[in-house]
């Protein structure tokens, strides 16, 4: 069974890029093969995405002015690249798709999991709100109706766990402290991470996502805590993500990104420079807890 869900985030990251760099169709359709070779290889979904795709794209300045009329105090200059395309297209599968296929509810709602997906920390309220605004100027239609395949609702301590492992990557250079970060696509630096392997440790796990990602060989150092939050896997429902991450020691050297998976960046950046990064609300604490520690070190 397609995974619509998957394919729309596949989508928004394609238009993401289509906005971002100004691409020309042929270009975007080229972006789009190379998330679905990475993301869903098996390409049974490559219909509806190219159609959801090229619909988005031709009917983006109506989308646009929607978008305009139902948040007037924005300009769709102002509201963030993430942001808009999500509305994109939200809006677009509200408006112009078939009903049948995606009723109203569904299209709002899936636009709220991608914010909450990729977006800011706002960004699910906001995309609520437009596209709220939007479904009730249309006179809200399917408002009664109730979901043929309502998900069957899963009880905390019962959801499947996944493990995850990541590391705060420092390096001494020239007197100074060195921090490496990944970029991903949608404009935040973060850590590398990987799932544990179910033979592996998490501090195995940790040091082998530096090593595929960016090609560091790293020395784990000490804890830097971890946290736990529920995801929306396609298959499974909702799991649980625990994730611990931990402090690690590199020789600074040249890196680059060797393993993309929504990636697109990785740089050295000095402690002074961090925390004027975009970073995702749950990775800053631990940036902060790492420089702490080191610079606790150097104050010793």
């Amino acid at each position: 069974m397609a995974n619509r869900h998957l394919s729309r985030s596949i989508v928004l990251q394609s238009l993401f890029e289509w906005d971002l760099n100004a691409l020309e169709k042929k270009a975007v359709h080229e972006v789009l093969d190379r998330n679905v070779t990475e993301f869903a290889p098996n390409k049974t979904d490559l219909p509806f995405m190219e159609k959801l795709l090229d619909g988005v794209m031709v009917k983006q300045p109506e989308l646009d002015q929607v978008i305009e009329k139902a948040a007037p105090e924005w300009s769709i200059d102002r509201i963030s690249p993430v942001d808009r395309n999500i509305l994109r297209l939200g809006l677009y599968e509200l408006l112009f798709a078939d009903r049948s296929e995606v009723p109203a509810k569904v299209a709002i709602n899936e636009a709220i999991e991608l914010a909450k997906q990729f977006g800011g920390d706002n960004s699910s309220r906001f995309v609520n709100g437009v596209l709220g605004a939007v479904y009730k100027e249309i006179g809200e239609p399917g408002k009664e109706e109730k979901s043929k395949n309502p998900r069957k609702k899963i009880a905390f301590e019962d959801m499947e766990i996944q493990r995850l492992s990541g590391a705060v990557v420092y390096a001494e250079h020239e007197g100074q402290i060195f921090l490496a970060l990944v970029h991903d696509i949608f404009g935040h630096w973060t850590l590398s991470k990987s799932k544990v392997r179910e033979e592996e440790s998490f501090e195995d796990g940790a040091t082998r996502a530096l090593l595929e990602e960016i090609g560091l060989e790293v020395k784990i150092e000490d804890s830097l805590g971890e946290n736990e939050y529920v995801a929306s896997h396609p298959e499974k429902g909702k799991i649980r993500k625990q994730v611990k991450y931990f402090l690690a020691q590199a020789p600074y050297q040249d890196i680059e990104l060797l393993k993309k998976g929504g990636l697109d960046d990785t740089k050295w950046f000095k402690v002074a420079d961090i925390l004027e990064l975009n970073f995702y609300e749950d990775i800053l604490p631990i940036v902060t807890k790492a420089i702490t520690v080191l610079v606790g070190r150097g104050s010793k």
